[in-house]
């Protein structure tokens, strides 16, 4: 990954399904969709937000559960349903206050190749098909569902210093109290 652009990003972007998940729709009986997230990237979103950084999902499919995940997790611009990732993906620099150049985006299918050619740095998970690869900047070692997010986060914090800092914060909040 190139440092010097990953230094500039505030706003990622991510699709939901091969990336969030491992790809997997599972529905129950009676139609009921679930999603499995990776407890490693939802810690990874809240330190990228911790670093006042901006969290964007922008997915093709509705899904209750990605509602639900983006609540806990505290992220507000969640686009469902979207058509047109390309313009969604101006919707949200305009909303996030963010331009294309401080812009990641993440994507493993088809569906984000317009997305990931309208930011400065577009990046594939491991578990992506051949053609959102060839566009990528940079490609996780983790598949999506696995871990990829915390993995790029923990990328694009160090790359801009902020790694270090928020870990120790971690670790202090960890720390026996003194007794008096």
């Amino acid at each position: 990954m190139d440092p010097d652009r990953a230094a500039s990003i505030r706003l990622l972007c991510l699709d939901v399904d091969g990336v969030l998940t491992d790809g997997r729709i599972v529905l129950d009986g009676d139609g009921r969709e679930t999603k499995v997230f990776h407890v490693h990237d939802g810690m990874g979103i809240r330190l990228w937000q911790e670093a006042g950084h901006a969290v964007a999902i922008i997915t093709s499919r509705s899904s209750g559960a990605v509602t639900a995940r983006a609540s806990e997790l505290g992220i507000t611009h969640v686009y469902q349903g979207v058509a047109d990732k390309q313009e969604t993906i101006r919707q949200v620099l305009e909303a996030a206050g963010a331009t294309a150049s401080e812009t990641a985006a993440v994507g493993d299918d088809l569906a984000a190749l317009p997305m990931l050619g309208s930011i400065a740095l577009p990046i594939a998970v491991a578990n992506a098909v051949p053609e959102v690869k060839a566009m990528a900047s940079h490609v996780t070692a983790r598949s999506g569902g696995q871990g990829a997010i915390r993995e790029l986060i923990e990328d694009l914090l160090k790359a801009q210093g902020r790694w270090d800092a928020l870990v120790e914060s971690r670790t202090r909040m960890t720390q026996p109290m003194q007794e008096h």
